[in-house]
């Protein structure tokens, strides 16, 4: 299988990880210099209880198939998968300009190295369907996309609503623990401090970890969607047969001023093939 030449790199995410390291660590260095220390920030039943009860609530709010999902959606966030657009334009560029030199059939060769999504549109085009039937195709696929990411950043963001409830639950069960027991008043304090640790629990988890892979996730979403959307207006110029020039030029019209001049762009003619020759009988 040939690799997707949209995708510049796939590792981990420059901006989640050190996000996540310095939203944590500023709270235990906050933590700490305020006179606290690291194991007063244990509590195994609180932990239990907000992750557990957020978790299952998930459970009750989504289909099983979001949950079981659940575990590739979070490594989602974490991977880097960039898309160049402007490579996006020196392709369709090319492409036009094959198109008007060998007819939209030689397209059909060069589709085997293109993703999935342009591969589609090329064959189609390829195959001589409408215009319109070819943009309402990929633009139900884009729909589709939109909905199954919907289904991962929303199960996220509906965790990060329920972990501070969970965690001010965890919070009133230890105070109810606390005051069935007033016979030690000098218990009081470390343990209404313990049972304080479940709200911290689930307001951290839901400000640094749900929430903000929810919207990490709804923006690769968004590009993703973006990008597929130039994809569509390319095939469909490609299908038009513009101008490979007017190709490119429609095309980095939708891009940022920063992004529009490629490193490398392709050569292309403007000039269509020469007619045959009429050959004139004697």
């Amino acid at each position: 299988m040939m690799a997707n030449p949209l995708m510049r790199g796939r590792g981990l995410d420059r901006a989640t990880v050190p996000g996540l390291v310095l939203g944590i660590g500023a709270l235990l260095v906050a933590f700490l210099v305020e006179g606290g220390g690291l194991a007063g920030l244990l509590n195994i039943p609180a932990f239990i209880l907000v992750f557990g009860g957020t978790i299952g609530a998930g459970m009750v709010s989504f289909p099983l198939s979001a949950l079981k999902r659940l575990p590739q959606v979070i490594a989602k966030g974490f991977q880097d998968r960039t898309v160049d657009p402007r490579e996006v334009v020196e392709t369709f560029a090319r492409l036009a300009d094959k198109a008007r030199r060998e007819g939209l059939l030689a397209l059909e060769g060069e589709a085997e190295s293109l993703d999935p999504f342009r591969k589609k549109g090329v064959l189609l085009v390829v195959d001589g369907s409408d215009p319109a039937l070819v943009r309402e195709v990929l633009e139900a696929e884009i729909d589709a996309m939109h909905h199954r990411h919907q289904s991962g950043y929303g199960l996220l963001e509906a965790m990060g609503g329920y972990a501070p409830t969970m965690g001010i639950i965890g919070t009133v069960m230890g105070l109810i623990h606390v005051l069935s027991s007033l016979e030690n008043p000098s218990q009081l304090g470390p343990a209404i401090a313990v049972a304080f640790t479940a709200t911290l629990y689930g307001v951290a988890s839901a400000n640094l970890i749900w929430l903000p892979l929810a919207s990490k996730l709804k923006q690769k979403s968004a590009d993703e969607a973006w990008v597929r959307q130039l994809m569509v207006e390319g095939i469909m110029t490609v299908q038009a047969g513009d101008n490979p020039r007017i190709v490119r030029e429609k095309l980095e019209a939708q891009l940022p001023p920063a992004a529009r001049k490629a490193p490398n762009p392709v050569p292309l003619d403007d000039r269509l093939p020469a007619e045959p020759p009429v050959l004139v009988e004697s």
